[in-house]
């Protein structure tokens, strides 16, 4: 079991990961929310693969720290689902969602740590700063969804909410049409909380690629 832990420490540390969590990362934003338009398995898709995104941020960090903060979220996360999922009456969908966006800043702030952990910059770390960016999006949804199950209003326009999983592929698509700052106008805020939060989201959009940047030239440039 050691063996096994430390090897996959091994290569989510390592630079060759960022790959492996893009290719993840690009299936919970762009291609589930196809396939939980077309087919009823889309929702339990959905969150094997959120957790397993969670989970693989334990093994990401060698800061017992971050590791037990990471662990207690993901099994708190895990637990959550498992009771919603099962044959009970009970469900707790806010609450996991707000582990769920606490889950997500602390991977942020672990793939952050990851990306300017030396000078060096090569093509894992361009992909790390898109996965962060991509996190970025994934939060702004499910914190869409905790706007929308307390208050019962988020999105208005072209668009049919059912307060369930299934209102992740619009909420993932307006995070990503706010944090790109595109703004179709098909699908806008109508509450000022989710307003907030798109305003919020823009405002990242644009200094996210800025801030990363300028910080990856100057350790490009920087003597070794």
């Amino acid at each position: 079991m050691r063996n096994l832990i430390r090897n996959l420490q091994s290569y989510w540390l390592a630079d060759a990961s960022f790959l492996t969590l893009l290719i993840m990362l690009l299936t919970a934003v762009f291609v589930l929310p196809i396939i939980m338009e077309h087919s009823g398995h889309g929702v339990r898709l959905f969150n094997i693969l959120l957790l397993s995104v969670f989970f693989s941020g334990i093994f990401s960090t060698r800061s017992m720290g971050l590791i037990a903060v990471s662990a207690v979220l993901f099994g708190i996360n895990l637990a959550l689902r498992i009771i919603r999922f099962g044959e009970n009456p009970y469900s707790y969908f806010v609450l996991e969602n707000l582990i769920g966006i606490a889950n997500t800043l602390v991977f942020i702030f672990i793939n952050l740590r990851l990306l300017f952990r030396d000078q060096s910059v090569n093509a894992y770390r361009i992909v790390g700063a898109v996965n962060v960016y991509l996190l970025l999006a994934l939060m702004g949804a499910l914190t869409l969804e905790v706007i929308h199950a307390a208050t019962g209003m988020s999105l208005g326009g072209n668009v049919e909410l059912t307060g369930t999983d299934n209102d992740y592929a619009h909420f993932i698509y307006f995070s990503l049409a706010s944090l790109t700052t595109v703004g179709y106008g098909d699908i806008y805020a109508v509450s000022p909380s989710a307003r907030m939060l798109a305003v919020f989201l823009s405002t990242l959009g644009v200094m996210f690629p800025a801030i990363v940047i300028a910080r990856m030239v100057g350790l490009a440039s920087s003597p070794r």
